[in-house]
């Protein structure tokens, strides 16, 4: 029978000042990424430049992320996760000033590839949590810090949309909220959370870290420009033909050095290829949904027949508010899920959720209350599939590949969140209406969104297969008990992961994740 002590008040105390700081700076850097979408117009005339050269502003921090991310994980977890975060929180202050003084698009963009590094502070902040915070508590810990993933998105948005809400609107700022925020956040850090216990040392792989992000960069830069290049021209075709190259590149070198940034065996282990996949989709549907339901109630119904004639900050407040709110307040209801049935049921439940919110904003966006209720149930979807992801990865792989698992994990995100912003982009783009009034500029018509929320609840069906059928059996250490009391987890499976995890030496056990 386990029994499980209840730490003193002195523990839970500094456990609970940790996750509120490294939920801080998780719900900081989420920020970043979708601050910039609701003023992209303003800064497009503010700065005198054109659409395809306002779309690096948000290029910009998703190339960056990809490349810093595993890097500074996989550094976090050689050199001491504590000093890597206070540092690239203080590169998010220098990003988020000079995005706030830049008077010049590259500028900006060189304040928000310095922000974009900051994605990094994710995965390190999970790496602390395991450290940090016992055995038992560390799925609701792990699950508040990724809720506040999305909050931090959908808070971007609507203090976004209040603070340029004005007819004398300056889109800066939108940047210097963003750095009282990274100032509050690095304060947090280096006031509450402890220095670093566990450090692998080790060299950094160069070679490895120079190989990924090229491969990222080939990647991830067709998909975001894709729509301004044209998907069949030879801009496009070709980066995505050298992210091919560059797989093999860099798969190649990581098995060749002694000391590699991705483990190879790790990288391919089913769960955390399952829960990487999981990221891709989920992150995809969670910018379906700003994006799409943003765009429509924005749609001026005397002239398309649908819509709601929103402004941004009404689109930000009424519409996009109440998912981020939900999202937040759905993060510890996932962690207890995580902790009671496992990772695999609250991906299941994620999974249904976000069907369920899309097929009711595809079947009906016509009422303020369908496209709100289902923004919100869609938000719920999203905090548990956070919550379950971390929690497969902590329970698959060994201590000292917290970091840059998680950060690859980051970078599934991102990338569908990416996929999902073109996809998005490309559909309405695609499918205008005619016979508008001399003057007005294109407008999609309403099938394009119909058919961009099938898209998302189609994602999250698929969802549903990996919960079900990827995340079903396998080789790695068990994550917690299911008897309803919390016990081994993911720190199990940092002493156990060494035998039995990425490696697929058989005589490990599958984490827990079936309910």
């Amino acid at each position: 029978m386990n029994h499980v002590t209840s730490a003193p008040a002195g523990e839970r105390r500094r456990e609970t000042l940790v996750v509120l700081a490294l939920s801080l700076a998780a719900m900081v850097v989420s920020m970043m990424q979708t601050l910039p979408v609701p003023i992209l117009g303003l800064i497009r005339s503010d700065l005198g430049t054109t659409t395809a050269g306002v779309s690096w502003v948000t290029t910009a921090t998703l190339l960056s992320a990809a490349v810093f991310t595993p890097l500074l994980g996989r550094f976090g977890d050689q050199h001491g996760k504590k000093p890597t975060l206070v540092a690239v929180l203080g590169v998010m202050v220098a990003g988020s000033v000079v995005a706030a003084l830049a008077t010049s698009l590259p500028v900006l963009i060189i304040g928000r590839v310095l922000q974009g590094a900051a994605t990094a502070i994710f995965p390190l902040a999970l790496s602390v949590l395991r450290e940090e915070v016992r055995p038992q508590k560390l799925p609701g810990a792990m699950s508040l810090v990724s809720g506040t993933l999305a909050f931090g998105s959908g808070l971007a948005l609507v203090a976004t949309g209040l603070l340029t809400s004005g007819s004398d609107a300056d889109y800066r700022s939108a940047f210097w909220m963003a750095t009282v925020f990274a100032v509050l956040a690095l304060l947090a850090v280096v006031l509450l959370v402890p220095a670093t216990r566990h450090k692998t040392g080790g060299r950094t792989d160069v070679l490895g870290a120079l190989t990924l992000g090229a491969t990222l960069l080939l990647l991830l830069l067709p998909i975001s420009q894709g729509h301004e290049w044209g998907w069949t021209s030879g801009r496009t075709l070709g980066s995505f033909a050298g992210a091919a190259v560059m797989t093999v590149v860099w798969v190649f070198t990581e098995l060749k050095v002694r000391e590699p940034l991705v483990d190879m065996r790790m990288f391919v282990h089913r769960p955390v290829l399952m829960a990487n996949l999981a990221g891709v989709l989920v992150g995809f549907g969670m910018f379906a949904n700003f994006l799409g339901v943003s765009y429509l109630v924005q749609m001026p119904e005397a002239v398309t027949g649908y819509g709601f004639d929103a402004s941004i900050l009404r689109a930000s407040v009424e519409f996009l508010l109440p998912g981020a709110i939900v999202s937040l307040l759905a993060s510890p209801v996932g962690g207890q899920l995580v902790r009671h049935r496992g990772p695999r049921t609250a991906l299941g439940l994620a999974a249904g959720l976000g069907a369920l919110g899309f097929a009711w904003l595809a079947l009906d966006h016509a009422h303020t209350a369908s496209v709100i209720g289902a923004g919100v149930v869609v938000g719920a979807a999203v905090s548990f599939g956070y919550a379950a992801m971390p929690a497969v990865i902590m329970a698959s792989v060994p201590h000292h590949q917290s970091g840059i698992a998680n950060g690859i994990n980051s970078i599934s995100r991102s990338t569908g969140s990416a996929i999902g912003s073109a996809v998005v982009t490309t559909i309405l783009a695609s499918q205008t209406l005619e016979h508008l009034p001399a003057g007005v500029p294109p407008l999609p018509a309403e099938s394009g969104f119909t058919l961009t929320f099938w898209i998302g609840a189609a994602a999250f069906a698929l969802v549903a297969v990996i919960a079900r059928v990827g995340l079903r059996g396998g080789h790695g250490p068990r994550a917690e008990e299911t008897d309803g009391r919390a016990t081994a987890s993911a720190e199990t499976a940092g002493t156990a992961g060494t035998a039995g995890t990425a490696g697929g030496a058989g005589k490990g056990k599958e984490p827990a994740l079936g309910g």
